[in-house]
């Protein structure tokens, strides 16, 4: 049974082979009609969703399955019962499960019990569909990934950090990593990247230092500084002396990436903080067709996972 849990449960080979068919699927939107039936595919929501929640629920139905939308709160997976014995109840009654969660192991745990497809939808670990979606963009934007250089500048520290190390590893770029040292990514994390970057041709830089990660970028990433359950740092996270200031993405950091470098975010983004309005607003934001592609990328992972497990048809 093959998931999604986090973004190096797919090989190189398989990660282009999804990216492939979602550029496809973006084309040709209705040319996969995998879980025609319908078929009930469950996401489960424990935290705040906007984009994730409009493009797996698309995606579903655009693939003829039915979207079930679980409340995580209301169903109290975890609380009222154990993760083991919902995964059990779910697990039959649907083709894939979906969910935006707060602990790794917990998904881990349905992967284990469902005995169909699982995908990771946002833990505090990794956000792997967020990756597919911004490798798809840069595909569009740029051609082909292999040999590109990825720069994110910020929390280093969180899971789109993470996520960007393996994934962008996979895709076979040069991924540099910007933020203060207090807030850099696990270690096993980063060794994990510099062992796939070194089979696929790219290579891993994790610094204090937004220069070297900036200069000659062909793509420049941030995220918010205060991740979802981070509120209570708000103060320390955005207020006056916070840790992240200095790696900010405004028009002085773009001018040191390449000239034909574009600028992604996963949002909400929070303009002032991590990027200014003249960046995430200007000509070389691609964030809005990032959101966009989130729908065919996810399209095409369950599309993909789903035939792993039924088999070719």
């Amino acid at each position: 049974m093959r998931h999604l849990l986090r973004d190096d449960d797919l090989t190189a080979g398989e990660q282009r082979e999804v990216l492939d068919r979602a550029l496809a699927l973006k084309a040709d939107p209705f040319s996969d009609r995998r879980l025609e039936g319908p078929r009930t595919v469950v996401i489960i929501f424990d935290k705040p969703t906007l984009r994730t929640q409009v493009s797996f629920v698309g995606a579903v139905a655009q693939l003829g399955g039915f979207p079930m939308v679980v409340d995580g709160h209301l169903a109290g997976v975890g609380v009222r019962e154990s993760v083991a014995d919902v995964a059990r109840v779910i697990g039959p009654q649907s083709a894939a499960v979906v969910w935006r969660t707060f602990h790794q192991a917990d998904l881990e745990e349905v992967a284990r019990y469902a005995d169909v497809p699982v995908v990771n939808a946002l833990t505090d670990d990794f956000h792997p569909c967020q990756i597919l979606a911004d490798l798809m963009t840069v595909r569009e934007r740029l051609g082909d990934l292999p040999g590109r250089t990825m720069a994110y500048l910020g929390d280093c520290a969180n899971n789109m950090a993470s996520s960007y190390l393996l994934g962008g590893a996979l895709a076979g770029l040069h991924v540099r990593l910007a933020g203060p040292a207090s807030h850099h990514p696990p270690s096993a994390v980063v060794a994990r990247a510099e062992e796939i970057a070194a089979d696929q041709g790219g290579s891993v830089l994790v610094t204090d230092d937004e220069a070297p990660a900036l200069d000659g970028a062909d793509v420049v990433v941030t995220d918010t500084w205060m991740s979802m359950g981070q509120e209570a740092e708000e103060e320390a996270r955005k207020g006056e002396g916070n840790p992240f200031a200095r790696y900010r993405v405004d028009e002085a950091a773009m001018a040191r990436a390449a000239g034909h470098a574009v600028f992604l975010h996963c949002l909400p983004a929070y303009r002032g903080a991590e990027v200014t309005a003249e960046v995430i607003d200007g000509p070389r934001s691609a964030v809005w067709q990032e959101a966009e592609n989130r729908l065919h990328v996810q399209k095409a992972l369950l599309s993909w996972l789903v035939e792993q497990s039924d088999g070719p048809r």
